[in-house]
C-alpha cells in the first residue's frame, strides 16, 4: 500500500481531494485480437485445421446426434461440411443461436453486455501508471498507458443489437469522458479528444434481477440430447481454464465411449504462439537479443525491439520474410515495420483483407489511427497484388475499411 505522497509520485494526474493512498498490485494487459491469433497458430502447430472467414449456416445429423456443421466460405459464397466426432459450440455471444439450430435452447440462456474504451492521445492524457478507480456511479474502470496513447475503459450495459457490430454511442463516450476527468480532473478530456474507440460484447448467463456489473463471468458447460456441447459465460482472463475443462470433458467421453484414452489437456505447460521467451522475468533479455537480427536487415533499433516484442519468439521469421522481400515494402512504399507485419500476417496469420491486418492482427485501426491514413493506399496495393484483386474487389474492402475508421472515430446518436 502506497501513502497519498508515494501514489501521486507514481501517478501525478490522480484527483488529490479525498485521496488517501493507493494499492499497488499487478495486473496484466492484453491485446485480445493477438491473443486469439497466437492461441490459434499453437494449436495449429499442434495439428488442429484453423478456417478464417467460415461461418456456421446450419448443424448436421445422423440419427439424431450432432455429426457436423455446414460452414459458408465468407469470401468465396461456398458452403462445406466439416464432420466430427464432437461438436463444440464456443462461440461467445452466438451461443444462443447455435442452440436454437439445434433445437436445445431452454433453461438457462444468454444476456448480453457490451463494453466500450476510448483511446486518447497521451499529449493530452500523459499517463504515467495504469490505474483501476471509480467512477461516480460507483463503477470501476481502467485507465491504461500504451505506446504513446492511453486507453479508457469499460463500460457495462446490456445489449441487445447486432452482435457482430457493436458500436460506440455518444452516452458511452460521454461516460467514459466524465469517468476520466472525475478521476483526472486536471485533464479536462472532451469529446474531440477521443481517437478511436472499440465496443465488444460479454456473453453472461442471465440472472434475473441483476444488472450487467452485477452478473457472475463464471462459465458454464451444457450438453444437448444431440451431444452438441455448449461452453458459455466465462472472460478472458480464464479461456486456458475453460479450454482444460472442455478438452478432459471429451477425452473423458471418448475413453468412454470408445475405450481410447487420450492425454488430459497439457494447455497449463504450453505457450502460445511466439511465446518461447524464456519465461515473462527473461522477456526483455530476450528482446534486446532478438532486435540484433532486424537491425541487420535494416530495421532502427527501436522498430526491431518493437518487432521482437510484438512477436516474440516468432519475430526471427518476421525478420527473415522481411529479408527476402524487402524489394517488395521499397516498390510500394511501405515503412518497413508496416511491411513486415503485413507480409507476415499474408503469410502466416491469414489475412485476407486491410481490415484483418489494421484492426484484427495490428490494432493499428486503434492505436495508431494516423498511420494507417498514411499508409492504406500502399498497403491495399500490395494486397490486391499478392491475391490478384480486380479493381472492384480492392475497391470493395477499401470501402469496408472506410467503414471500420468510421466506427472506431464517430459515435452513433
Amino acid at each position: 500500500m502506497f501513502s497519498k505522497d508515494e501514489t501521486l509520485r507514481r501517478e501525478p494526474l490522480i484527483k488529490k481531494e479525498g485521496l488517501k493512498g493507493g494499492g499497488y498490485y499487478v495486473e496484466y494487459r492484453t491485446d485480445d485480437a493477438r491473443l486469439t491469433i497466437e492461441v490459434m497458430k499453437a494449436a495449429v502447430e499442434k495439428g488442429a485445421t484453423a478456417l478464417n472467414y467460415s461461418k456456421v449456416e446450419d448443424l448436421l445429423y445422423a440419427n439424431g446426434r450432432i455429426v457436423g456443421v455446414i460452414v459458408n466460405d465468407q469470401l468465396s459464397g461456398e458452403n462445406y461440411e466439416v464432420y466430427a466426432k464432437k461438436i463444440i459450440n464456443a462461440t461467445g455471444p452466438w451461443v444462443d443461436n447455435i442452440r436454437e439450430k439445434d433445437g436445445s435452447k431452454k433453461g438457462k440462456s444468454l444476456i448480453l453486455s457490451k463494453g466500450v474504451h476510448v483511446v486518447i492521445d497521451q499529449s493530452r492524457f500523459p499517463l504515467k501508471q495504469a490505474v483501476y478507480f471509480d467512477t461516480p456511479d460507483k463503477r470501476m474502470v481502467f485507465a491504461i498507458p500504451r505506446n504513446g496513447k492511453a486507453y479508457v475503459g469499460t463500460t457495462d450495459t446490456f445489449y441487445d443489437e447486432d452482435k457482430a457490430d457493436p458500436k460506440m454511442t455518444q452516452a458511452d463516450m460521454h461516460y467514459l469522458i466524465n469517468a476520466i476527468n472525475y478521476m483526472f480532473p486536471e485533464v479536462k478530456a472532451k469529446p474531440e479528444d477521443v481517437e478511436s474507440s472499440w465496443a465488444g460484447i460479454r456473453p453472461l448467463i442471465h440472472e434475473e434481477g441483476k444488472g450487467p456489473s452485477e452478473i457472475s463471468r463464471k462459465d458454464e458447460v451444457w450438453e444437448s440430447d444431440s451431444g452438441l456441447i455448449t461452453i458459455a459465460g466465462g472472460k478472458l482472463t480464464g479461456y486456458r481454464k475453460m479450454a482444460e475443462t472442455i478438452v478432459d470433458l471429451v477425452a473423458g467421453k471418448f475413453e468412454a465411449e470408445e475405450g481410447r484414452k487420450l492425454k488430459p489437456s497439457q494447455t497449463k505447460h504450453l505457450p502460445i504462439s511466439g511465446g518461447d521467451i524464456g519465461g515473462s522475468e527473461k522477456f526483455p533479455q530476450f528482446v534486446e537479443a532478438a532486435s540484433q537480427q532486424g537491425i541487420k536487415v535494416g530495421f532502427s533499433k527501436e522498430e526491431a525491439k518493437h518487432i521482437a516484442a510484438f512477436y516474440g519468439s516468432n519475430s526471427a521469421i518476421v525478420f527473415d520474410l522481411v529479408s527476402q522481400k524487402k524489394a517488395a515494402a521499397e516498390k510500394f512504399s511501405i515503412p518497413l515495420v508496416t511491411f513486415a507485419k503485413l507480409a507476415y500476417g499474408i503469410e502466416h496469420e491469414l489475412i485476407a483483407t486491410p481490415v484483418d491486418f489494421y484492426f484484427r492482427r495490428t490494432g493499428d485501426l486503434l492505436f495508431d489511427i494516423a498511420s494507417v491514413h498514411e499508409t492504406r493506399a500502399a498497403v491495399s496495393g500490395y494486397m490486391a497484388e499478392q491475391f490478384n484483386w480486380a479493381d472492384a474487389e480492392k475497391e470493395r474492402y477499401e470501402a469496408e475499411l472506410d467503414k471500420e475508421i468510421n466506427m472506431a472515430t464517430t459515435p452513433v446518436v
